[in-house]
């Protein structure tokens, strides 16, 4: 009975670490579509002991990104499409049809 108490008592004292709801959405990629640039980013950053001077064409690399996608849901929130980010499969069909990365 007392080891089964203990058991009990470690199992709700140990604590589960969770990403808070902000950082599991700016990682879901159905939500952040610039994700791969984002992360590209702040690799450079981290392999440049933090010189934004050597990482700066990420920075713009991530900053049209934004840009883009941004005019995308503003287009399609005009249009009434639901919901205005495209999911990440949608996104994938956008840009197969326009050939090139537009960013």
């Amino acid at each position: 009975m007392q080891k089964l108490m203990h058991e009990e008592f470690m199992q709700r004292s140990k604590k589960t670490v969770r990403m808070p709801m902000v950082m599991r959405r700016l990682r879901d990629p159905d939500i952040n579509p610039c994700l791969p640039e984002s992360d590209a980013s702040i690799r450079c950053m981290n392999e440049n002991n933090y010189d934004k001077e050597r990482c700066s064409i990420y920075f713009l690399k991530y900053k049209n990104c934004r840009r883009f996608w941004h005019s995308v849901m503003i287009q399609r929130r005009r249009n009434g499409v639901n919901p205005p980010m495209p999911t990440a499969a949608e996104r994938d069909e956008i840009l197969g049809a326009m050939g090139k990365m537009p960013y």
